[in-house]
C-alpha cells in the first residue's frame, strides 16, 4: 500500500483491539488477516481471515458523518431479524457500539461467495432456462421480503408505514429543490414539475406495510450455485457452470425500512427493460440490455409471479414506475450540482445534464400509459 492507503487503512481499524474483540466473541486464532475492500460504497468493508473463518467487518468511513446510510447498527438488526427467515442474508456473527475498538460502531458477518451481476450477464446463466430461473429467484425473493412477518422477527419498530409513499414523494420533491439551487442556471427541466405535481395528486392512499428493502435490483444481491444456498466455500461444487442459478444473498440493506412494498416494486422494474421500451438510455435506469435475451421475463411476467407469490394486487403500477424514475431523476440531478460546483470528480456526473430530463420525460411517459 501507499503511504496514504496505509495511513487511511490505520485509520479504519486498530489491529490488535478488533483481534482481541473477536477472540473474546469466537476464541482465540492461529491466522488474523484484514484487507480493506475498496468497493465499500457508503459504508467501508474490511475482509477478515479468521483461522478458516472469512468474515466480513462494516463500519462507517472514518470522521463524523450525519447520513442514516452509515448507521451500521440499523443494518445488522435487520440483518439479525431475517436470519431464520426464509430470506437470503448473510450469517450475522456480532455488532458493537463501542468506539474504544476501531473508533465506530460496526458489526462483524459471514463472508458470502458468489456472483453479484452488473454490466452483463455471467457465462454460467447464459441460456434461456437459466435466464427464467434468474427472474424467478429475484421476484420470489422480492416476495419473500415482503411477506415476512416483521412484527414476529422483531422489526415492529423498525419503521412508519403509515404515510410512507407520500413522505417518499415529499423527500424527492425536497432533494430536486436543493438541487435546482444550482442546476436551474445551466438548464430549466419542466417536466420535473410536471412529474412532482402528478405524483403528488396521485399518491395512493392505501398500501401492505412490508419490510422494504429500498435499493433492490441485481447488483444489490449475489447468485450462487442451485442448492448449495448453506455450504462454505471449500463444500461448493468445482464445477458451477453446472449449477442453474439461485439467489445466495440480498446485500445493502442500507434504506431498508417498514414502509410500501410497491416501492420495492417499482424500483426493480425501473431496471428492468422490456421490448416496448422507448431506445432512449436514461442513466442507471433501463440500461440493462442483456435482460432482452430470449429466456428473461417480461416486466408483466415479473409483476404477475410477484402478485401469486404475495397476493397482493399490483393496481397502481403507473404510479410506482413514474415515481422510481423520479427518485432516479433526483439522483442524478444532486450528482449534477455537485459537479457544477466543482465537489465531485466523477465522468458520470456531468451525463446527468441531458439524463435527468430524458428520465423525467419517461416517467410522464409510464403516466400517460406508455411502456
Amino acid at each position: 500500500m501507499s503511504d496514504d492507503q496505509t495511513d487511511y487503512f490505520d485509520r479504519l481499524v486498530d489491529l490488535d483491539a478488533l483481534e482481541a474483540f473477536l477472540a473474546a466473541h469466537l476464541g482465540s486464532a492461529d491466522v488474523f488477516e484484514v484487507d480493506r475492500h475498496p468497493g465499500g460504497h457508503s459504508n467501508e468493508t474490511l475482509f477478515v481471515t479468521w483461522d478458516d473463518r472469512n468474515l466480513v467487518v462494516r463500519r462507517p468511513p472514518p470522521g463524523e458523518t450525519a447520513d442514516t446510510a452509515h448507521d451500521v447498527i440499523r443494518k445488522y438488526t435487520v440483518l439479525e431479524a431475517l436470519q431464520a427467515t426464509h430470506v437470503p442474508v448473510p450469517t450475522t456473527v456480532v455488532a458493537t457500539e463501542d468506539h474504544d475498538i476501531i473508533g465506530s460502531d460496526f458489526y462483524v458477518m459471514e463472508k458470502r461467495e458468489g456472483v453479484v451481476i452488473r454490466d452483463d450477464e455471467p457465462d454460467q446463466f447464459a441460456t434461456p432456462t437459466d435466464r427464467t430461473r434468474l427472474g424467478t429467484e429475484m421476484i420470489d425473493t422480492l416476495a419473500a421480503i415482503h411477506t415476512v412477518d416483521y412484527e414476529t422477527v422483531g422489526l415492529e419498530e423498525f419503521g412508519r408505514p403509515d404515510g410512507f409513499t407520500q413522505r417518499q414523494v415529499d423527500r424527492w420533491e425536497q432533494q430536486y429543490e436543493w438541487a435546482f439551487e444550482v442546476t436551474a442556471e445551466a438548464r430549466e427541466i419542466p417536466a420535473v414539475h410536471e412529474l412532482t405535481e402528478w405524483l403528488q395528486a396521485n399518491v395512493p392512499s392505501d398500501h401492505p406495510h412490508t419490510l422494504v428493502h429500498g435499493d433492490y435490483k441485481l447488483d444489490n444481491v449475489m447468485f450462487g450455485p442451485a442448492g448449495e444456498r448453506n455450504a462454505s466455500s471449500n463444500e461448493r461444487s468445482s464445477d458451477a457452470r453446472e449449477q442453474p442459478p439461485e439467489l445466495e444473498a440480498v446485500l445493502d440493506w442500507e434504506m431498508s425500512t417498514i414502509g410500501d412494498p410497491f416501492t420495492d416494486l417499482g424500483w426493480l422494474l425501473s431496471y428492468w427493460p422490456d421490448e416496448d421500451d422507448a431506445t432512449t438510455k436514461v442513466g442507471t435506469a433501463g440500461d440493462a440490455e442483456y435482460l432482452l435475451r430470449e429466456g428473461y421475463h417480461s416486466r408483466a411476467e415479473l409483476v404477475e409471479r410477484y402478485e401469486q407469490a404475495t397476493g397482493y394486487r399490483f393496481e397502481n403500477d403507473r404510479f410506482y414506475r413514474a415515481l422510481a424514475y423520479y427518485k432516479l431523476g433526483g439522483i442524478g440531478e444532486m450528482f449534477f450540482r455537485r459537479h457544477l460546483e466543482g465537489n465531485a470528480d466523477d465522468d458520470h456526473y456531468p451525463i446527468m445534464e441531458e439524463r435527468v430530463p430524458e428520465m423525467a420525460r419517461r416517467a410522464l411517459q409510464i403516466i400517460d400509459g406508455e411502456g
